[in-house]
């Protein structure tokens, strides 16, 4: 009998996907991959993902050569017609996909089996029994109390896949004595340097595929088929098997031991300073969790890497990347609709258009350049520069998402949803983080070289010279004052507003703002 042909999605591209070692296909079954126009008509996604994960589909087409079958056609569905024919029960095999809505999908089709997910560390199985032990627990002094839910601890279940994984670790304990070393890796920038003193990240050369898909994406824009927002320059991220390797072995090598101190630090002229990258190729598929992580540890062992950047490299892909992938699956389909501040402002028109030019905060005007400009930027900026802007000004939670989502290359649903509405918008009410992650422009100029050339003055609350963020960090205070007020991860802040002798001028000048520009 012949081999049930075998589903590949445009986020499985990697081997381990086929393997069927681990179970996948039969490693004779034949390849089907459907390119979707609709997927591009729904969303105004950036034009450098556009290009990215169209190059990465057609170049992984390229690479299985007969064995697979290409498909481009306006939906999945009619994708699927043309592939089985008048047969449309036919038998197929396809990967646990990574969003609910392909999914509910590929569930209600007949005659496809779902194999398990691939791309992660930890089985949907052994999070749920994790999860179902530690429910309800936090992770230390001061996790209860303010009526809080109590979350999931991220703390907890990276200790848990450290463990299992044996991930630096000595015997039975953490290596260095140590679980995590994040106090270490939150320097600011150097004094006096506009670039990290560290080797670049490797970028690829593009090739005729490539320019295949710039053609295309020209001739649909220019159709009126699809509309993109950003730029789409040369492409800066791999599409590749090989690529994404030789990306990962030059991070490790150059550029690893340089990680852990400025990790959360901001430079406008060095956006990526010696953060990896690899967020873009494993979300592809194109790398494997596990052998990211494993060289990384090789190099502290040898001692080519020190303890705190590997540890900080490790916990992102082993422990953030892990919790964020099972979060999405464990909190439901509702969780995409929490919305427990009950912010419902619009995303105005100039960070919808990702129009950076009329911005007049320089923090904020840089780090939306560097969106329109690659589709990418750190977590720091992610988090305190654009998830913080749309916070303390009360954007719908959900269109937030949607727009991290599209803008940038290395957005999914399952990335977005958790990392938007629980850690960047609080919008969950504290089901995964125990307080709102938002500050005044006080962390920014501590953490970066933004506000020396900005027309606002950080520690200026009102007047001409008042800083958006520290403003809009005492006005969501003052919105918010009762529920943030029960909680002891934000009480004594909620206290500050009443040594605040301009606190109704500060309010009287964000109202006026609006939702211009900063």
């Amino acid at each position: 009998m012949a081999p049930r042909p075998h589903w590949l999605f445009g986020d499985q591209l990697g081997p381990h996907f086929l393997d069927p070692r681990h179970g996948g296909p039969d490693d004779k079954a034949p390849v089907v991959m459907i390119e979707a126009r609709s997927v591009l008509r729904r969303r105004r996604f950036h034009r450098a993902k556009a290009h990215l994960v169209l190059s990465a589909m057609r170049h992984r087409a390229a690479e299985l050569g007969d064995r697979v079958t290409y498909v481009r056609a306006e939906t999945y569905a009619e994708g699927l017609e043309k592939v089985r024919g008048r047969r449309a029960s036919s038998p197929l095999t396809v990967r646990h996909p990574t969003s609910r809505r392909a999914l509910d999908f590929v569930g209600g089709l007949e005659g496809v089996e779902i194999l398990p997910a691939k791309g992660f560390l930890v089985s949907h199985d052994d999070f749920a029994e994790w999860a179902g032990r530690n429910k309800g627990k936090g992770s230390g002094k001061g996790e209860k109390g303010g009526g809080q839910p109590q979350p999931l601890r991220l703390e907890g279940f990276y200790h848990w896949v450290r463990e299992r994984h044996d991930l630096l670790m000595d015997g039975d304990h953490p290596a260095g004595g140590r679980w995590n070393l994040d106090h270490d890796n939150r320097e600011p920038p150097p004094r006096g340097q506009d670039t990290l003193d560290v080797r670049g990240p490797w970028r690829p050369s593009e090739d005729d595929i490539d320019d295949e898909v710039r053609r295309d994406l020209d001739r649909w824009e220019r159709d009126g088929d699809v509309s993109f927002v950003g730029r789409d320059g040369p492409r800066s991220f791999p599409a590749t098997r090989r690529e994404a390797r030789t990306a990962l072995r030059h991070f490790v090598a150059h550029r690893l031991a340089g990680f852990g101190r400025h990790e959360d630090a901001m430079l406008a002229a060095d956006p990526v300073m010696s953060h990896s990258l690899l967020s873009v190729p494993l979300n592809l598929g194109l790398l494997d969790p596990a052998e990211c992580v494993e060289p990384a540890e090789q190099a502290y062992r040898s001692g080519d890497a020190p303890l705190n950047s590997v540890e900080g490299f490790v916990r992102q892909i082993a422990g953030w990347r892990e919790y964020v992938w099972h979060l999405y699956w464990h909190f439901g389909e509702d969780y995409r609709h929490r919305n427990a501040l009950r912010h419902t402002t619009p995303l105005p028109d100039w960070f919808l258009d990702l129009d950076a030019d009329a911005v007049t905060a320089n923090c904020l005007s840089t780090v939306l350049a560097q969106v329109r400009d690659t589709g990418w930027t750190h977590h720091i900026p992610r988090l305190m520069v654009l998830g913080s802007r749309a916070l303390q000004d009360g954007w719908d939670p959900a269109a937030v998402t949607d727009w991290f989502h599209r803008c940038f290359v290395d957005g999914y649903d399952w990335v977005m949803l958790p990392n938007v509405v629980g850690m960047s918008q609080y919008a969950d009410g504290g089901m995964m983080t125990t307080k709102p992650y938002t500050s005044g422009g006080a962390y920014i100029k501590k953490m970066s070289d933004f506000c020396a050339p900005c027309a606002y003055r950080p520690d200026h609350r009102t007047g001409e010279e008042a800083c958006p963020y520290t403003a809009g960090y005492w006005s969501f205070l003052h919105r918010h004052r009762t529920r943030l007020a029960a909680n002891h991860r934000t009480a004594r802040a909620v206290k500050g507003l009443d040594r605040l002798g301009d606190l109704r001028e500060l309010l009287d000048t964000t109202a006026e703002r609006g939702d211009a520009p900063p």
